[in-house]
């Protein structure tokens, strides 16, 4: 049995599998008013926290389905923007809704950013994060093994950073969310920033390391070299015509995960800009969730364990 697929579009309406269900599509509206309450990563203040303006204090929106009612996995979502700002809303909120809309619960991270910040800020808050949900996951009621982390963008190098650098969490730690492990168990990467080393997308390496960052670092944190077996499995979406962050990036993953013997799909469209998040009003790009929940149930992650 093949464990890995890949599938490349490379023209609108040939080879194009069903749209997203009208149904799912009107669930997500076009902005979201109001998003819920978010609640501080570290109440008492990240580590290495600069001061406690917003951007200072990492927090986590939840949106949470009903205990019982979903399919018992949930995603962290890490929106897009460089490492500099938050597409809190297209990247973030609107996916949480969609998510919802197939029976899964979102978080939404809002972590720290350059320059004010640089690495391992942003890797301790997406960490923490996963601990955090993993540790409550019978109060939410889903499985502790089913919490995957999705990014966009620069997001998605720091999903893919997470989803390459983790630990078993430390069983003696005072705080019970540090006891948890923070390794996700699947990776959702949408258009995502993956290497610092080739087809770079400059702005995120300088945001999150700085100028003049140690090479061993900047190698360190091009995620495509660090996948092992150990690498949860993951999906992949991303545009041909990508000017922003090059198709290579999900490219040069997807033959790592395959090198490795992990499981990953790989989505590429021909057309379409960066920074689409669920691309509503584009035809052929509108499709990607449908292709994303498809891999989802196919993996048994849209069918609730009892």
């Amino acid at each position: 049995m093949r464990r890995l697929a890949i599938c490349l579009i490379l023209a609108e309406g040939a080879l194009l599998p069903q749209a997203v269900p009208q149904a799912v599509a009107q669930a997500v509206p076009q902005a979201v008013a109001q998003a819920p309450k978010a609640e501080l990563l570290w109440p008492k203040g990240a580590p290495g926290a600069l001061g406690t303006a917003p951007e200072d204090q990492p927090s986590l929106a939840p949106f949470v389905l009903a205990k019982g009612s979903g399919a018992g996995t949930a995603v962290i979502v890490c929106p897009g923007g460089g490492y500099q700002h938050l597409s809190m809303d297209k990247e973030g909120y609107q996916v949480a809704q969609w998510l919802n809309s197939i029976g899964v619960s979102a978080f939404v991270l809002q972590y720290r950013l350059g320059p004010r910040y640089h690495h391992p800020s942003e890797l301790q808050d997406a960490q923490r994060a996963i601990r955090l949900v993993r540790s409550r996951a019978a109060q939410y009621g889903f499985q502790p093994d089913r919490i995957g982390i999705m990014g966009f963008s620069a997001g998605g190098h720091l999903a893919s950073t997470a989803g390459t650098h983790f630990d078993a969490g430390n069983a003696r730690a005072a705080d019970p969310i540090d006891r948890a492990g923070s390794r996700p168990d699947f990776l959702v990467l949408c258009y995502p920033v993956i290497s610092f080393t080739s087809y770079v997308h400059r702005g995120s390496v300088t945001f999150l390391l700085g100028e003049n960052p140690d090479p061993k670092l900047v190698e360190n944190l091009s995620n495509e070299l660090q996948v092992t077996a150990q690498t949860p499995p993951a999906f992949l979406f991303h545009t041909d015509a990508d000017k922003t962050v090059p198709v290579e990036n999900s490219v040069l993953f997807y033959l790592a995960m395959r090198k490795a013997g992990v499981p990953a799909e790989l989505h590429i469209y021909e057309h379409g800009n960066h920074g689409v998040g669920l691309a509503q009003n584009d035809p052929a790009l509108s499709s990607w969730p449908g292709r994303l929940a498809d891999w989802l149930r196919g993996r048994g992650l849209l069918t609730a364990r009892h």
